[in-house]
């Protein structure tokens, strides 16, 4: 599942730069990879990013972990040097 979540980040991230150029220079670097924006080769550039971009928002699910937005008592404590042991 590692490698499928750092090929889905590196696939958003080309799709991420791709709209940025787009945005700001309107230029598509995909269509221009490709020699057009229907080409076969776009298509399925386009197709991949999307599908990348839907792992990452249900990967969390899928695996079991969640969104999480904090970090859990335990792992706070870990991170500030170790348990406490209580005595």
């Amino acid at each position: 599942m590692v490698i499928a979540n750092v090929i889905s980040y590196v696939l958003v991230i080309v799709g991420a730069l791709n709209w940025g150029l787009y945005g700001i220079f309107n230029f598509n670097l995909v269509s221009w990879i490709f020699q057009g924006p229907r080409s076969v080769g776009s298509i399925i550039i386009y197709s991949l990013i999307t599908l990348a971009a839907i792992w990452l928002i249900i990967s969390p699910i899928v695996s079991g972990h969640g969104l999480r937005l904090a970090m859990r008592d335990e792992e706070e404590r870990r991170a500030r040097g170790g348990e406490q042991h209580n005595v």
